[in-house]
């Protein structure tokens, strides 16, 4: 083991750098990642304002969507890092060609979702059948042809768990321009509108797709065997989920907040619906980088806790907040110096700024806890508590935001609603406090606190 922990740069490196090694490939491709999803709404929004509300409504599903693909990813990425901790190679081989499997069969499960249950889902939002035909279009295409996604992101999970991030940045950053590239065509060039931009999205996952998995067999710590008379492991199966299922379930959430949250705002407005779609949008340039430290984070603390080196996994979980708390800070100001420039991006008309103007300010304020929030939840992934993760998103979307939401919808004044997002992450934050401190005395602290 000892052998195996100086090879690799998750054992020994300085955790600073470390981190910027690791997370900085990652969140530069997740600011492209962001970038691409909000010129693809730019797009969408020089067809109509109804067809950047038909996007919104789809967002859900989308949502859903990689909520499983990132949940099964982060589920590998952890149990695969711990092998690798623990010097153990052949089962974390095994990790990885399981997780290739489950992502295939994922996509399989959304894809008849997409055919079967598309349209039916939709209807329940709008009974506009314009509305609900783009709606429609946009959302199958992307759940049918979703297999791009689900085995890139497991395949860039594996090679994170491993140290690599460089590689993953490349194959995020060839999908997102490929996509970039084939908005206008087929948006305008085609005339397809809202379909041509759910097939320009689906081109580049696949992109990424074929470069992820061409990366991942040639890496130097873990390779895949899918052709040499492959069986899934149950056994890996269900640790993988362990961490998995509570991702998926705290990122599935989402799906039920947007839904419930649209179904709120369309009662005031069909161009409140496309604010807080755009809000979506707009809120990833930020939230996306964090995410991408986050993805950093989990693979060292998640090898540390595996060779028993409490000191690193601490620092890591400090630092990594520290940066995180950074650029949610810069994005705050943003968001409230510059909302008119930001919304002008989408063609906004003069209802759409009167919404969205304080939309911006009162919702950003909630990024500040946001930022302490996602890097405690590192640690309860790498060390396998993810329960804790879905927990803190529950209480935070469903008991807290939806209900605020609702009660504060109730006053008929939509600014009131968008102080909901603020009081939910404070909620959050508490509890996420305390069950770092718990997982720190019962997981974190007992560990041999090796010399980094």
């Amino acid at each position: 083991m000892d052998k195996e922990i100086k090879q690799n740069i998750m054992g020994y490196e300085p955790i600073g750098k470390l981190i910027m090694k690791i997370s900085l490939p990652l969140m530069l491709s997740m600011l492209v990642q962001a970038l691409y999803n909000v010129v693809d709404s730019i797009f969408v929004s020089r067809v109509s304002e109804l067809a950047l509300t038909a996007v919104s409504l789809a967002f859900p599903l989308q949502n859903l969507m990689i909520a499983f693909s990132v949940g099964t990813a982060v589920g590998v990425n952890s149990y695969l890092a711990r092998k690798l901790g623990e010097g153990n190679t052949a089962e974390a081989e095994k990790v990885a060609d399981t997780g290739i499997f489950l992502a295939v069969a994922t996509w399989f499960l959304f894809a008849m979702f997409g055919i079967f249950g598309t349209r039916p889902f939709l209807s329940m939002y709008t009974d506009d059948p314009l509305l609900l035909e783009m709606s429609a279009q946009y959302s199958w295409i992307c759940l049918v042809f979703s297999f791009g996604i689900f085995i890139d992101i497991t395949a860039e999970r594996i090679m994170q768990a491993t140290g690599d991030s460089i590689h993953p940045m490349i194959t995020q950053t060839a999908g997102a321009i490929t996509n970039i590239i084939l908005d206008p065509v087929f948006i305008f060039a085609f005339n397809m509108g809202v379909a041509g931009a759910a097939i320009a999205t689906v081109i580049g996952q696949i992109v990424s797709m074929v470069l992820a998995l061409y990366f991942v067999q040639k890496n130097k710590y873990v390779s895949l065997h899918l052709s040499r008379n492959f069986r899934p492991s149950f056994r890996v199966i269900k640790e993988i989920y362990a961490v998995g299922v509570p991702t998926i379930i705290m990122n599935s959430v989402g799906t039920i907040m947007v839904s419930t949250l649209n179904s709120i705002l369309i009662a005031f407005s069909t161009t409140a619906v496309s604010v807080f779609g755009v809000y979506f949008k707009l809120q990833s340039f930020v939230f996306m980088p964090v995410f991408g430290l986050q993805s950093g984070m989990i693979p060292i603390i998640a090898y540390n806790y595996g060779a028993r080196n409490k000191k690193r996994m601490t620092r890591t979980v400090k630092i990594g907040g520290l940066i995180a708390l950074c650029i949610m800070v810069v994005g705050f100001a943003i968001f409230q110096i510059l909302p008119d420039v930001l919304l002008s991006f989408f063609a906004a008309s003069q209802e759409m700024l009167e919404i969205g103007r304080p939309a911006l300010r009162i919702i950003s304020i909630c990024f500040i806890p946001a930022a302490v929030s996602i890097s405690l939840t590192s640690a309860f992934q790498a060390t396998g508590v993810g329960y804790a993760s879905m927990i803190v998103s529950i209480v935070r979307q469903l008991a807290i935001l939806l209900p605020v939401s609702k009660l504060l919808s109730m006053t008929g004044v939509l600014n009131n609603v968008w102080f909901a997002f603020t009081i939910a992450e404070a909620v959050g934050l508490t509890l996420s406090i305390l069950f770092y401190i718990h997982i720190y005395r019962t997981k974190i602290k007992p560990l041999e606190n090796a010399a980094a």
